[in-house]
């Protein structure tokens, strides 16, 4: 195994999460009078972190009324986060073979950092992640480089021995800010961006996502 860690995105990526958060932001946008979006169009409106999702799903709606859906959307995502939420398919056991094979596992996501703790808890009970962060405060959102390079140096890694696996250009820009193999899967929300943006290797399923990682 050439990389000593690899770092994992976790919407789109690790966990197909998009069911939860359309139903999530149209809730609260229909408790506020705003119209609803169909589940697709959550596709272009994640990855940058709540606050952004907020912005887009409301048309860029006054700072105030974003706030309140934002609260309203917190707190119904809270109490619905697995509602549909299910990990995608050979992503467990591509995870078990990595750290079979001595590399060092993260996760590090846009979302808030408290929904990314309990989503890996739950859901991938079995994998050995060093460590797992979300959105922080005072702390950048990728693509900054800031908290990837930070997870490199808390896994005790160079980043260029490290891999970053995700499913849109905010990863793939993220990898290459921190000098780290950036690997695009297929199956996440936006695939058309990956190979723009600087991915190593771009990747349709999980087998070929451990023989890309193995070959790094």
């Amino acid at each position: 195994m050439p990389l000593g860690a690899v770092l994992f995105d976790l919407d789109g990526t690790l966990v197909d999460s998009l069911g939860d958060i359309a139903a999530a932001m149209n809730h609260a946008l229909a408790h506020h009078g705003l119209p609803p979006h169909p589940e697709a169009a959550y596709l272009r409106f994640v990855g940058e972190g709540v606050a952004q999702l907020a912005h887009r799903a409301t048309g860029g709606a006054d700072p105030a009324l974003q706030g309140r859906v934002l609260s309203t959307y917190h707190a119904y995502y809270d109490a619905h986060l697995f509602d549909r939420t299910r990990v995608y398919p050979g992503v467990v056991e591509v995870l078990q073979a990595l750290a079979a094979d001595g590399a060092r596992l993260g996760v590090l996501s846009n979302k808030s950092d408290d929904f990314v703790k309990r989503l890996a808890a739950k859901l991938l009970p079995g994998v050995s992640f060093a460590a797992v962060y979300g959105e922080r405060p005072g702390i950048p959102r990728k693509p900054d480089p800031t908290a990837a390079l930070a997870l490199a140096a808390e896994l005790g890694v160079a980043p260029s021995a490290c891999g970053f696996v995700g499913d849109t250009s905010v990863d793939m820009d993220t990898a290459k800010a921190a000098g780290m193999y950036g690997v695009g899967v297929t199956w996440g929300f936006r695939p058309a961006e990956l190979q723009a943006h600087g991915a190593k290797a771009v990747v349709s399923s999980a087998a070929d996502l451990l023989a890309a990682l193995r070959a790094a």
